[in-house]
C-alpha cells in the first residue's frame, strides 16, 4: 500500500496535555485522530518533518529510543515531564540519509536528537499507544523551497515501504499576530494555499508554492517560514497525487485560520 504524505498544523506547544487548550483545539484534535482511519493500513514507521529543527545539512534522526526536547517556555511545570515513549528507527534513518546522499543532498544520521514538540504534540493524538517507530527529518537552515522540493522527491519511494511522511508545522505562523489581528491575514493567506494545494494541478502548484511569498499576506503569514517549509518536503514527496484539505478552523489562537492537508 502506497501511503499519503501530509502537512498538518500542528497547534501550539504541549497542548494535548493542557485541558484548556486542548479544549479549544478540539477540532485539531479530532482532524489528527482521523489521521489513522483515512490511511486505513497502520505505517511501519512515521517520519516527521518539524518546524521545529533546523540544521546546516537534512539530519536524520538516528536515535533507537529518542528522548524529549522541550523547546517551548512558560508553559506549567507538568509539562516538561511529558514523555512520547515511541521507538525511533535507525534502519530507516539509515534509507533516509541514502535516499538524499544518492540525490546529492547533504545529509548526516543525528544519533542524539530527540523529539521536539513539532512531533510529540501530533503523534500523541495520532497514535496516543506510541506504538509506531518515528524519526525525525531537519529542515535546512536556508529553508529554500525548491530544495525542500527536491528533498521530498528523492524521499518518495518511502512511500512504498510503509512510511508516513508528515510535513508538521502551521499554516499561519507568526507570533506576533495571533488573536484578532491574525484575522484577515491568516484568511488571506488559507484562500490562497487552499486554491493552490487542492484547486491547481500538480505542476502548478508546486510552481505557486515556489513563489509562494507573493501569495496575499505571505510574509504576515510567515514572517519566518520555519512553519510552511515542512508542506514543500509533502508536497515533494506527493509527486501527482491529488490535495485534499482535512483540517480547517477559523478561530484557532483567538481568530487565526489554519489548515492541514493530505496528499494521495
Amino acid at each position: 500500500m502506497r501511503m499519503p504524505t501530509y502537512f498538518i498544523s500542528h497547534g501550539g506547544g504541549p497542548w494535548p496535555w493542557m485541558d484548556d487548550w486542548r479544549a479549544a483545539m478540539h477540532e485539531l484534535e479530532l482532524a489528527l485522530q482521523d489521521m489513522p482511519r483515512q490511511i486505513g493500513e497502520k505505517p511501519r514507521a512515521v517520519l516527521m518533518i518539524s518546524g521545529h529543527w533546523e540544521a546546516h545539512d537534512y539530519a536524520v534522526m538516528a536515535h533507537p529510543q529518542p528522548p524529549m526536547v522541550y523547546d517551548y517556555s512558560g508553559f506549567p511545570p507538568h509539562t516538561y515531564q511529558v514523555v512520547y515513549p515511541a521507538p525511533g528507527d535507525p534502519a530507516l534513518a539509515r534509507r533516509v540519509h541514502d535516499l538524499l546522499q544518492a540525490a546529492g543532498l547533504p545529509t548526516h544520521l543525528d544519533t542524539q536528537r530527540g523529539f521536539d514538540h513539532g512531533t510529540f504534540a501530533p503523534m500523541v493524538v495520532i497514535y496516543p499507544e506510541a506504538d509506531v517507530p518515528v524519526i525525525q527529518l531537519a529542515m535546512r537552515h536556508h529553508l529554500d523551497p525548491a530544495e525542500h522540493i527536491a528533498v521530498g522527491r528523492a524521499l518518495a519511494p518511502l512511500r512504498d515501504e510503509g512510511v508516513l511522511i508528515v510535513g508538521s508545522g502551521l499554516s499561519y505562523h507568526n507570533l506576533g499576530r495571533f488573536g484578532p489581528p491574525g484575522r484577515a491575514p491568516s484568511e488571506a493567506f488559507d484562500a490562497w494555499l487552499q486554491s493552490t494545494l487542492v484547486g491547481s494541478a500538480p505542476a502548478e502548484r508546486e510552481a505557486r508554492l515556489m513563489q509562494w511569498s507573493s501569495a496575499p499576506s505571505a510574509r504576515v503569514a510567515h514572517p519566518r517560514e520555519d512553519h510552511l517549509i515542512p508542506l514543500m518536503v509533502a508536497l515533494g514527496a506527493a509527486a501527482q497525487d491529488p490535495a485534499a484539505c482535512v483540517y480547517h478552523q477559523q478561530n484557532i489562537f483567538g481568530g487565526v485560520t489554519a489548515s492541514s492537508f493530505r496528499f494521495g
